[in-house]
């Protein structure tokens, strides 16, 4: 089938209190595993990338490869802009063949990241394609931008439904104790407020950084209007673990058809538990 818009899959999660995967879209190899490992849950996957990652592969590349996974997929496949840093890289994203963005305006101050994200919203809805927004900021590092964990701040439930209301976005990436990259001690996250946010705004809830997470909190994070969960440091993790392991043990190997596929054959494994965690 054709990529498919976030739209629906995410309805039916939100409604039905489970998620929706979101990996990170990083090359070939991951993206044949992220595929392998929804059809093996027969679940729906969102193949996400970053600006840099879409600059990185090239845009042609990357959309062939995500529509040629799509076309060849058992299961509903999207293709997500995470974090657009502006109006310029969504547009670049939806004329492409994007069928889900992100704009995130969130270092911005509230009046200006509202405007922009209204603005980023009716050319997105133009086209009938789904918008997710991020209010507060979340810490770590995620793509090129680095924001220390301390110096992040959570979501105000009151100001989001604001936001919501007034940006029209279809989905909504509260801060509420998550963090990109590698945690330095298991999160605590704020899931009171998580249940006060989900009551004003009533869409569906996005898990940035939750890679390392504990499934526990995952599963527990369905109860409050989480459809859909980002996953990215984890699969870079274990992806170059297994390509050092492989060379640990094969030293003059130089065929990539062959280091590279214990780490994809991981992936899958990591893929498959993941969207099992997601599920009720």
């Amino acid at each position: 089938m054709s990529l498919v818009t976030t739209k629906e899959m995410l309805k039916d999660a939100y409604d039905n209190h489970y998620a929706i995967g979101a990996f990170g879209a990083h090359n070939l190899e991951i993206i044949k595993a992220v595929i392998a490992g929804a059809e093996a849950t027969g679940s729906p996957v969102i193949l996400q990338t970053t600006a840099s990652t879409y600059k990185y592969v090239e845009m042609p590349y990357m959309i062939a490869m995500a529509k040629a996974a799509a076309e060849q997929a058992k299961v509903p496949v999207a293709l997500h802009l995470d974090h657009g840093e502006s109006y310029d890289v969504v547009m670049e994203c939806l004329r492409a063949g994007y069928t889900s963005i992100m704009i995130d305006g969130s270092r911005l101050p509230l009046e200006e990241n509202i405007a922009l994200v209204r603005k980023v919203t009716d050319a997105a809805n133009a086209i009938n394609v789904p918008v997710e927004a991020e209010l507060g900021t979340i810490g770590g590092v995620e793509d090129d931008l680095e924001l220390e964990e301390s110096k992040a701040f959570f979501t105000d439930p009151i100001i989001a439904e604001r936001f919501v209301r007034e940006t029209g976005i279809y989905s909504f990436a509260p801060a509420f104790g998550t963090a990109h990259g590698n945690y330095k001690k298991e999160p605590k996250l704020q899931f009171d407020l998580l249940a006060e946010i989900q009551k004003l705004t009533n869409i569906p809830l996005v898990m940035h950084g939750a890679s390392g997470v504990p499934d526990a909190s995952l599963k527990k994070a369905l109860d409050y209007g989480v459809a859909k969960v980002n996953f990215s440091t984890e699969l870079k993790d274990m992806f170059a673990e297994e390509v050092r392991a492989f060379f640990k043990e094969n030293p003059n190997e130089n065929d990539p058809r062959k280091y590279f596929m214990p780490a994809r054959e991981a992936l899958i494994d990591l893929v498959k538990a993941k969207i099992v965690t997601l599920q009720k």
